[in-house]
């Protein structure tokens, strides 16, 4: 259980370093899939229920960047 808490730690981490947009949102979505599951196996509901509710933003988020990049607007990058 420690291990997947120190990779959505990491995965958070990595996310900060990230310079684009879009390898912004798949980092973290991942971290909120390793989130989604340390809290779960750990019974952390307050973990759990953060990441659950911010999973589909960063996938909305994602989405609307990817129709932009699309549309070729500029200001979403």
């Amino acid at each position: 259980m420690d291990a997947i808490g120190y990779l959505a730690a990491s995965l958070v981490l990595a996310a900060f370093w990230m310079r684009s947009l879009s390898a912004l949102r798949y980092v973290a979505i991942a971290s909120n899939l390793a989130f989604i599951a340390y809290g779960y196996i750990g019974d952390l509901m307050p973990v759990l229920l953060l990441h659950m509710l911010l999973l589909p933003v960063n996938v909305f988020r994602l989405a609307e960047l990817c129709l932009s990049d699309k549309e070729g607007d500029p200001g979403m990058n």
